[in-house]
């Protein structure tokens, strides 16, 4: 009564069949591990996972580099955009950047200055007094356009910064020395890059 039959003999060779609670009988396929086979694509990021862990110390040292150069390129990245969470002590802050913007947002005599001293040579060096003698009074008077244009860029960033910034007591400490020697560059040598075009009217709130 209790002995299995012949048929299920045969059918379970490896005396692998195995019943459950309600008397049915499940196959339990030998080598398995019960989990799902992982799929090839699975298997193939799971290689690629592995590959990329330095293991040798040289490869270490390699990953290191290649770390400190990844967040060198992206400090380097914020810092051209104007990015706060990478910015110098000297740059951070609604005021210096307010100064940022006016600088960039006037046209500068500054930039018209390696323009004219090639002028200057050339007629220098043309061999002709006369010539030479215009080109040393044209890049006097642009020494001098420039001197003035500071002079005028200082009370203009000091009374923009009274009548945006009138509750910050220290808006204006510091700021004339900091609007100037970003003005004595040219646009495209200034770090924060310029975000305003010349001549672009600037927000009147910038906290």
């Amino acid at each position: 009564m209790f002995r299995r039959s012949k048929s299920d003999q045969a059918t379970d060779p490896a005396g692998t069949l195995t019943a459950d609670a309600g008397g049915s009988s499940t196959t339990a396929t030998p080598g398995k591990k019960g989990r799902p086979t992982p799929t090839r694509k699975e298997a193939e990021a799971a290689a690629r996972a592995r590959a990329k862990v330095p293991r040798t110390r040289k490869e270490q040292a390699a990953a290191a580099r290649a770390a400190r150069a990844d967040n060198s390129a992206r400090v380097r990245a914020g810092m051209k955009s104007g990015d706060e969470r990478f910015l110098l002590p000297r740059d951070k802050g609604p005021v210096r950047r307010f100064v940022r913007d006016f600088v960039d947002s006037r046209f500068s005599f500054i930039d018209v200055i390696i323009p004219v001293l090639l002028v200057t040579m050339v007629l220098s060096y043309s061999g002709n007094p006369t010539l030479a003698g215009i080109g040393s009074t044209v890049l006097l008077l642009t020494v001098l356009l420039v001197v003035i244009d500071m002079v005028q860029l200082r009370f203009r960033v000091r009374r923009e910064l009274g009548r945006r910034f009138p509750d910050d007591s220290t808006a204006t400490k510091g700021t004339t020395w900091y609007a100037i020697s970003r003005a004595m560059q040219m646009k495209f040598m200034r770090m924060p890059k310029a975000q305003v075009k010349i001549g672009q009217k600037l927000p009147e709130h910038y906290r």
